[in-house]
């Protein structure tokens, strides 16, 4: 479920929430797909930056546009109803916690800039840079695969609870139902013993009826998209 948790001093001030709150599922998914956007260019920016140092045409802005799309993707899963201290304990200490993997983030865009500000410039230490961002990408793979991870428990975590909630409310819904019917039944007994005088009675009683049907069958159908 979604709960809110201090952050940390080191955390960074989140934005100010959208003009339509989200639905849980919509936020999920979201920070799903960017995580994973965020996995996929990382390991884009290492290749094209390799290829740019090869003197690749055009690689060099591929790379920088994959860089640029990593830290858009990064920025947004700190900011606002994504930040890892609105989605929670276990996020915020992957974040800002003993896995550091913020500060692990940062660092690699940061080197992956001057790597390709080096390339450009054609400058002395490009190969070093180039080097040290080689080596980089792996653990930081493995630091992007360890939060998308968390991403997806979380939004299981999520569904599972709210099938859990859908199933008792629709049970609450029921039996009132069941009731209903039995009212139903008892008002129809009653307008038959009182013959013409109850005619009206029984027209209401045939209504309450049609009703306590039609939402017998709205609860079957929430509770099989509830548990399927």
């Amino acid at each position: 479920m979604l709960h809110l948790s201090r952050a940390p001093a080191d955390a960074p001030k989140r934005a100010m929430p959208a003009a339509r709150a989200q639905t849980a599922g919509e936020l999920f998914g979201k920070t799903i797909n960017l995580s994973g956007r965020r996995r996929f260019t990382s390991q884009r920016v290492v290749l094209y930056a390799v290829l740019a140092a090869q003197g690749r045409e055009g690689a060099l802005a591929t790379a920088r546009e994959a860089l640029a799309t990593f830290g858009e993707a990064h920025g947004a899963l700190l900011a606002g109803e994504l930040a890892p201290q609105a989605l929670g304990e276990a996020l915020t200490e992957a974040y800002f916690g003993a896995e550091r993997s913020n500060e692990r983030i940062t660092t690699f865009i940061d080197q992956a800039r001057r790597a390709l500000d080096a390339i450009a410039a054609d400058a002395f230490n490009a190969a070093t840079l180039l080097e040290e961002l080689v080596e980089a990408a792996t653990p930081l793979l493995a630091t992007l695969n360890r939060l998308t991870q968390l991403y997806e428990d979380l939004a299981r975590q999520h569904a599972a609870a709210a099938k859990r909630q859908l199933t008792s409310v629709m049970g609450d819904i029921e039996q009132i139902a069941k009731h209903a019917r039995i009212v139903s039944f008892n008002a129809q007994v009653v307008a038959a013993r009182a013959g013409a005088s109850g005619r009206e009675f029984a027209v209401v009683s045939g209504e309450l009826t049609s009703i306590t049907g039609r939402l017998d069958g709205l609860v079957r159908e929430a509770v099989r998209s509830a548990v399927a």
